[in-house]
């Protein structure tokens, strides 16, 4: 999983040392056997020696006794290097095993993180990578490491993090990006830090990378829900001070109108009165929109087949799909028996509105998929049209409140979907390109009894 580079300049010591230890005992041993040669020379010579000779003896034994110590001396020297040789030899091995055991564990420990390390050098070159790093990145486990600027163009902020910490050297931390894996959109969250010797000179770069796909998916209902507090009191509030006088004002202006209609046949005056009674109208459907879209109310909840509800919707839509020239496939679903507790007339009401985009997206004729997926203990709905896609400058913006681009409608058609999908404990996502557009919505399933 890493590549590392092993400091051996240890190896060398060990083994010249092991040399001079070897070198001082041949020497030693050489000594020895010299000084015992002579003594039996020695001895020799004593053994034909007369009286006046063996003051001249004893003066050469006492210069060999000399010399017997040296070679005691010599062995002592010989024994103390073999035993220094020895530890530093088991000292030796001992850190070998003990820098083996710390590899061991920081691998281990990396392999059991959810997040991706990944070690690069200055040039960004990636040294080492942890199995989820692989994983999130998309390199193979045989695939040789390259450098971080050549992963898919999908991590390219990867490579600006990295780029932006050689400039600052200060700790990056939080950029989230977004990928897709399988068919699913994933949010990776990515950090990026100096990686530092023990004098403290820069080596290269340490670089996290969490998938935060939950967690963004739930931090973007917080924010949605933060919307919907005091929503229902305001909803209610303007229901009162607005709607009220609406009504008043839209009885008045039709007394006023059948008044001015007996009095003139003025086209233009007939005009003006159809204006107002139309923004009138137009405001009355703003304010019941704010207030479904306010409203907190429990759904009432039955087992719904859904393939069944959708051969429903597709009787529906089948006469204007036909009209418009826009194909519609449902293979997917047939003979799917996918069940889900939910709230049948406000599932419906997701599924046409979504299908109702759908064919508005495809002017010119397409075709319009429906499929239903079982997959472990959710079930997959997925509505697809062959249009030309959603802008990417607005991707970000369809599921708001009011937004909208078309000239007819109040934008709340998403926004209500997204909170009704949300209500029944699911979510709902979609992708999109030039040639067109599949949501997604993924609910739990319904256990069998």
């Amino acid at each position: 999983m890493f590549e590392t580079t092993t400091n051996k300049s240890i190896k060398p010591l060990t083994v010249i040392l092991g040399l001079l230890s070897l070198v001082t005992l041949i020497g030693t041993a050489w000594v020895l056997a010299n000084v015992r040669r002579e003594q039996a020379i020695v001895t020799s010579l004593i053994s034909h020696l007369q009286g006046a000779d063996l003051t001249v003896v004893r003066e050469l034994s006492s210069d060999l006794s000399l010399q017997r110590s040296l070679s005691g001396l010599l062995i002592l020297n010989a024994l103390a290097a073999a035993v220094a040789f020895t530890i530093v030899l088991r000292g030796y091995f001992s850190s070998e095993r003990t820098l083996q055991d710390v590899k061991v564990l920081s691998t281990d420990i990396l392999a059991s993180m959810d997040a991706g390390v990944i070690t690069t050098d200055l040039k960004g070159r990636i040294i080492s990578i942890n199995p989820r790093g692989r994983e999130l990145v998309g390199l193979e486990v045989d695939q040789p490491l390259c450098n971080i600027n050549e992963l898919s163009q999908e991590h390219d902020l990867l490579s600006r993090i990295c780029s932006e910490l050689r400039v600052n050297t200060k700790p990056i931390r939080d950029r989230d990006y977004q990928i897709t894996k399988n068919g699913h959109r994933m949010t990776l969250r990515a950090g990026c830090t100096m990686l530092r010797n023990r004098q403290k000179d820069q080596i290269g770069m340490v670089i996290h990378v969490r998938d935060v796909t939950e967690k963004a998916l739930m931090e973007e209902r917080l924010r949605r829900m933060e919307r919907y507090v005091g929503l229902g009191s305001l909803a209610a509030g303007l229901q009162h001070e607005i709607k009220n006088p609406l009504n008043a004002l839209s009885l008045h202006i039709q007394l006023l109108g059948e008044r001015l209609q007996k009095e003139s046949q003025d086209k233009e005056t007939a005009e003006t009165m159809e204006i107002l009674n139309a923004e009138i109208r137009r405001i009355g459907n703003v304010l019941d929109g704010f207030r479904n879209y306010a409203s907190i109310h429990e759904l009432g909840r039955s087992p719904v087949n859904v393939g069944e509800l959708i051969q429903k919707l597709i009787r529906l839509l089948r006469p204007d799909t036909e009209q418009k020239q826009i194909k519609i496939e449902s293979s997917k679903i047939d003979g799917n028996k996918a069940v889900v507790l939910a709230d049948a007339a406000k599932l419906e009401q997701v599924f046409l509105n979504l299908a109702l985009n759908a064919i508005a997206a495809m002017p010119h004729g397409g075709v319009l998929e429906f499929s239903v997926f079982q997959e472990d203990e959710k079930v997959r709905i997925e509505i697809s049209d062959t249009g030309t896609g959603i802008p990417k400058e607005i991707q970000s913006q369809i599921f708001d409140p009011y937004f909208t681009t078309k000239h007819e409608g109040l934008g709340m058609g998403l926004a209500i979907c997204e909170k009704i999908v949300r209500q029944h404990d699911g979510s709902i996502e979609f992708q999109t390109s030039p040639i067109g557009t599949v949501f997604s919505i993924l609910l739990p399933a319904e256990k069998a009894a």
